[in-house]
């Protein structure tokens, strides 16, 4: 068969890169309806990445939230246990690590002997800083465990912006592709023509639910950020403001503009700058809290300005906040904690 030296690449590509993508399944706790008994099923799958030589496997937190149990598929069938190092929910990544020691039974029952050195080859990791509108791009999955997928395409815009589906808070920096993305495909690797990692496929938006819509990807240099972090901590570090605030939506139909604190908890940093929470007088009236129109300089229109400038922020840091009372401006000064003592 004449093979043009476009298909050659693209072959070569995909063979040389699938024994780096795995399989991931989801293993829940349910209860039998008829005996009560506690049994584990399969309840979600998804795609993953060796990252490296010590069983650290890359995907999304979607893919493996909740779980009891998670096993890890080869291209070679074999299966693993793996066990959680970290995640982030903010940003739908999560770290795992295979339990080479304790190979499970396959889907036929049998545990696979292997002949050779069972540690996975981890896939070469790129830069995401220099991509181009246009350039081709290969996206590899494993949705079902039995196969490899491929689909490709090009990039088709750079810095967008989706919601994280755990969270809500907005995931800036994404990578837009036409190469269809399936499901199953969440938490695979976006390549480039040379075959390096510049993205994990995280979303697709389409009406009907499969790949037909648009596929997005998060950026491999943001990427490579926290699961560095993961790997050496166990944890993302992250600065929070120690507040709850008010949905958008109720502070466009009050007519503010920034973000209205609801409570600012005590000993935290807001707490500690002086930020006045709403709260209700002696007849239960509501008196609005400060409304913060600006952090460290960048102007807050809504919620999505404030994450987007507190993850530019670091843990420690001194910053001015400007907050609307009532009709006045007041300037703060406050410092930011790590997420973990929230």
């Amino acid at each position: 068969r004449k093979l043009t030296a476009e298909e050659k690449a693209t072959i070569d590509l995909f063979n040389s890169n699938t024994p780096s993508v795995v399989y991931i399944t989801n293993m829940q706790q349910k209860r039998d309806v008829f005996t009560l008994n506690a049994v584990e099923a399969p309840t979600g799958a998804g795609s993953g990445i060796v990252w490296d030589g010590d069983g650290h496997v890359v995907t999304n937190f979607h893919v493996i939230n909740g779980a009891n149990e998670l096993r890890v598929t080869t291209q070679d069938q074999d299966v693993y246990p793996a066990k959680v190092i970290g995640f982030d929910e903010d940003k739908d990544i999560a770290v795992l690590k295979i339990d080479y020691a304790n190979k499970l039974p396959g889907k036929d029952g049998t545990i696979k002997t292997s002949s050779h050195d069972p540690t996975l080859r981890p896939l070469p990791i790129g830069t995401s800083s220099d991509l181009l509108v246009g350039q081709r791009v290969y996206a590899i999955g494993n949705p079902f465990g039995l196969d490899h997928t491929l689909t490709t395409g090009v990039i088709s815009g750079l810095g967008r912006e989706i919601q994280s589906g755990n969270t809500g808070r907005p995931i800036d920096g994404i990578i837009q592709t036409d190469a269809a993305i399936n499901p199953g495909n969440s938490g695979g690797p976006l390549l480039d023509s040379s075959g390096r990692l510049i993205g994990i496929n995280t979303a697709i938006y389409s009406t009907s639910g499969s790949s037909s819509g648009v596929g997005f990807a998060l950026p491999a240099d943001m990427v490579t950020g926290i699961v560095e972090q993961i790997i050496t901590t166990g944890r993302v570090t992250r600065p929070i403001m120690g507040i709850t605030f008010a949905p958008d939506q109720a502070v466009e139909q009050l007519g503010l503009g920034g973000v209205l604190v609801l409570d600012a908890r005590e000993g935290g940093p807001a707490w500690r700058a002086g930020v006045k929470a709403t709260s209700r007088d002696s007849a239960g009236r509501l008196i609005l809290g400060d409304v913060i129109v600006e952090l460290d300089g960048a102007l807050i229109k809504d919620s999505s300005d404030l994450y987007r400038t507190l993850d530019k922020l670091s843990v420690g840091q001194e910053i001015m906040m400007k907050v609307m009372r009532g009709e006045n401006k007041v300037d703060l000064q406050l410092t930011l904690d790590d997420l973990k003592d929230q």
